[in-house]
């Protein structure tokens, strides 16, 4: 009962941290909290036994990370929404910006520089489009979400990202922009038939792209599809990973213990394959606690969508859930040799500041959705 007071008092002033704070997941906060340890084990290890170079940076940047989130919970949702359009055209610009002077880094421009922060707009993009489409979607009747003519501004505000961070070249952020985009349209009640035309579409158009990809690209997929046709150079990555992951075991071979990561056959062992190199030292079952972990994140998201009473909030919720599974799924699927290396992070894990940056912005975002689930927005537009 007396948190049912609290959650309509929230509702109809908007205000009150202390009424806030009461509405806060902890537990949501002590998960996020734990999935971070677990990158610092795996980080303490890459570094070969020492804090330094990867786990003191990933601590320090998840504590600030966790105070940063704490502080968007707190602010109202109905103020996000109407900023939305602002953060979205602010990703476009820093994306137009890392296009004209973004640092060049393994053959790809996607870096710029802020002061000390290194930033990848392409990971805070996804976020914004998230933002962008909720609010364009959140008081569309289900007939107007049917409509061609209104459908046609957020597909140019998915495809404008989209096509910046196809040029920077970055396909596998690219596709999955995409794809988070294809879910808030999905969950907005657009019709399945118009997804089915585009995914048409796409198999047809499919053979002729990959004649204008890069070459880096292009060796991507033929390793993938034969990764042993190249063992020393491109098909390396993957077949050292797996060697990683076999080695394992059930068990593991025990913490700092790792041959393929310490003797440096595994490559990028701190961002990319840190995932490997937890199996390899701690077997299946602590790849599997991994996984349920991070699986969990993904499930808080799902439920407060389902919670959430209004639209805004729902479509956000589960585009940043969406945008979670995406970097949890390309990453685990990359290093298994499900799908071609793309070069994604493993988020609350993997070392990397743009990535921590981003995923904790997200996650102070979806429980502001959270603790302002009751806000009235109003009527839906007809």
């Amino acid at each position: 009962m007396m948190v049912f007071e609290r959650r309509l008092l929230l509702r109809d002033r908007g205000t009150g941290v202390l009424e806030k704070l009461w509405l806060i997941p902890w537990s949501f906060v002590l998960l996020l909290c734990a999935v971070a340890a677990v990158g610092y084990v795996a980080l303490y290890s890459a570094g070969g036994g020492a804090p330094e170079p990867y786990a003191s940076r990933h601590a320090l940047r998840f504590g600030f990370g966790l105070v940063m989130m704490l502080s968007i919970a707190m602010i109202d949702i109905r103020l996000i929404a109407r900023l939305s359009w602002l953060g979205y055209l602010a990703g476009v610009g820093l994306l137009v910006l890392v296009a004209l002077h973004g640092q060049v880094g393994k053959g790809a421009q996607r870096w710029i520089e802020l002061g000390p922060i290194q930033l990848q707009p392409s990971e805070l993009m996804k976020i914004m489009l998230v933002l962008a489409l909720a609010h364009w979607f959140h008081r569309a009747s289900w007939e107007r979400a049917g409509n061609p003519l209104f459908l046609l501004p957020p597909i140019l505000a998915t495809l404008i990202p989209v096509g910046l961070i196809l040029k920077q070249p970055n396909l596998g952020t690219g596709l999955i922009t995409l794809m988070i985009g294809g879910a808030v349209f999905w969950a907005a009640g657009v019709r399945w038939w118009k997804f089915a035309i585009l995914i048409g579409a796409a198999a047809v158009i499919a053979p002729i792209a990959y004649e204008h990809l890069h070459d880096y690209q292009r060796a991507r997929i033929n390793t993938f599809l034969d990764p042993e046709s190249d063992p020393l150079g491109a098909g390396y990555n993957i077949i050292q990973s797996k060697i990683a992951l076999g080695s394992g075991g059930i068990w593991g071979k025990g913490f700092l213990q790792g041959t393929q990561g310490h003797l440096n056959f595994l490559p990028e062992k701190q961002t990319d394959f840190i995932f490997t190199m937890l199996a390899e030292e701690f077997g299946l079952v602590g790849a599997m606690t991994t996984l349920v972990l991070l699986s969990l994140v993904v499930f808080f998201a799902l439920a407060v969508a389902l919670r959430c009473r209004h639209q805004y909030g729902r479509l956000v919720a589960l585009g940043l859930g969406v945008n979670y599974f995406m970097y949890v799924f390309v990453n685990i699927a990359m290093v298994t040799g499900s799908i071609p290396v793309g070069g994604v992070p493993l988020p609350l894990i993997s070392h990397g500041g743009s990535a921590m940056l981003t995923s904790m912005l997200g996650f102070g975002l979806l429980m502001s959705v959270h603790v302002h689930r009751d806000a009235e927005f109003g009527a839906a537009r007809e």
